[in-house]
């Protein structure tokens, strides 16, 4: 334990080192402390105090928002939440957190952690952190030069996970659904939704034919990808009935009935975007198991929104702006996102700042998921115009070309500088900025200049 207490002692210093240097730079070092720990004692996550209950969280899209829904709505009522949401999901991050959340003596000051956990960290983290309950939102394919495929993912999380923890799993999530068969498990899953189709429809589907016998599926509803309610004709493999089931949603007034057994109880609707309400859900179904009532939950959900980082809105001008990421390198996020904006009434004008700006020397971009990507959904007529933004617009141009978009609604500008060029302010034409998830910078800077524009505008008038 000698190597242990060392390697908790120093991280704990330099970890209150990078506090701050974090005030005075833009240099945050996150997970920099647990690197160091780990370094130190290989082992540190095995020897680190725990709280008596850890919840983990992951999937290909969405763990960040539930992760985060989850943390809040405990700490909304009453509990010590220890989570990685200051830091990273790999395994340095996750030492850092539970690191934060013990005293020099080891003993930790938390009621439950919540884990966001990194897909390829699972057979570095599990072995050592064993979670009472595992959420995951989703297996999809993902950025190509992470994950393989998403089966390859699936046995990462299969082989690594505990055979005691409590699965929280995606029902209408065929693949995901499947996980650590032997374990106890809950299933959550949303009935039918206006837009559901009866066939895959989308560029990927990576579940069309069934892991027991190899025979194709049969699909009744495809909500996106290989979401949705599948069987196979010949073996008998479907998809599971949910425990918690949404039956009934109120757009207008933004609310839905979510079913348990015979219990109904009805829930705030965070966000219309399928993507967010799954996320919603699984956050909801832990929640519960983890022993919170429908009521303590409804009322926390009612204060909360979806991380302004992943959507925000405002109305400049008389000019509806949205922001919404559209996760780049990741085909089926960005497809769900376009499918959901088309689907919105109005006319429109799309930003696209999908591809991935992280100033990073081990970042290596892949164009190829533009081609997984369904950009066939962008080509609608209340779509007026599409501006293409960044070194790769002229990359993004032509996929749109081949999606059938008429050239003349596509506007190409490298430099989102030089944005009011190309875009058009009128009352009326609402603006969407879908934006790769380090590209959130891009909508202030947008924002700026379009109320710039507009003020403008209103003091010449």
């Amino acid at each position: 334990m000698f190597k242990f207490y060392i390697a908790l002692w120093v991280g704990k210093i330099s970890s209150l080192i990078f506090r701050i240097l974090a005030k005075v730079s833009s240099r945050k070092g996150t997970n920099l402390p647990g690197q160091i720990a780990l370094n130190i004692c290989p082992d540190f996550l095995g020897k680190v105090g725990k709280p008596e209950k850890i919840i983990a969280v992951t999937g290909t899209n969405g763990k960040t928002t539930t992760a985060n829904f989850v943390s809040n709505i405990l700490e909304d009522n009453g509990k010590k939440v220890i989570n990685n949401r200051a830091g990273s999901n790999i395994a340095s991050g996750i030492a850092t957190a539970l690191m934060s959340g013990v005293g020099i003596g080891n003993k930790s000051k938390g009621d439950v952690a919540v884990l966001e956990v990194d897909e390829r960290s699972a057979p570095r983290v599990f072995p050592y952190v064993h979670p009472d309950y595992f959420v995951i939102t989703n297996l999809l394919r993902d950025t190509t030069n992470r994950e393989p495929h998403p089966h390859f993912v699936f046995d990462l999380f299969d082989k690594s996970l505990p055979d005691t923890t409590l699965m929280v799993l995606n029902g209408d999530d065929i693949l995901a659904s499947r996980l650590k068969k032997n374990n106890k498990r809950l299933y959550y899953g949303i009935e039918h939704l206006e837009g559901d189709r009866e066939t895959s429809f989308n560029i990927i589907n990576d579940m069309k034919v069934c892991p027991e016998c190899h025979s194709p599926l049969e699909y009744s509803r495809v909500r996106y990808n290989h979401i949705g309610k599948v069987k196979c004709p010949n073996c008998g493999l479907a998809s599971p009935n949910a425990d918690f089931n949404i039956t009934s949603i109120d757009y207008d007034k933004r609310v839905f009935t979510l079913k348990q057994g015979d219990k109904e109880a009805v829930y705030p609707l965070i966000s219309a975007s399928s993507f967010h309400l799954y996320d919603e859900l699984a956050a909801i179904s832990v929640l519960r198991a983890y022993g919170l009532s429908d009521e303590q939950v409804a009322k926390s959900f009612a204060e909360l929104k979806v991380l302004e980082s992943r959507y925000r809105e405002d109305v400049i001008g008389g000019i509806k702006v949205v922001a919404h990421m559209a996760k780049g390198q990741t085909a089926p996020a960005c497809s769900v996102v376009f499918d959901h904006v088309r689907s919105l009434e109005g006319k429109k004008e799309i930003v696209l700042a999908i591809e991935d700006a992280h100033k990073n020397i081990h970042s290596s971009e892949n164009m190829a998921f533009l081609y997984d990507t369904d950009f066939e959904f962008l080509n609608n007529d209340d779509i007026e115009k599409i501006i293409v933004v960044g070194v790769r617009a002229q990359d993004i141009c032509v996929r749109l070309l081949l999606a059938g978009i008429p050239i003349e609604r596509i506007a190409v500008c490298p430099k989102e500088d030089d944005i009011l060029d190309v875009i058009e302010l009128r009352k009326g034409l609402d603006i969407y900025i879908l934006y790769e998830v380090y590209q959130i910078v891009i909508y202030d800077k947008i924002k700026a200049e379009i109320t710039r524009a507009v003020e403008g505008k209103t003091d010449e008038n």
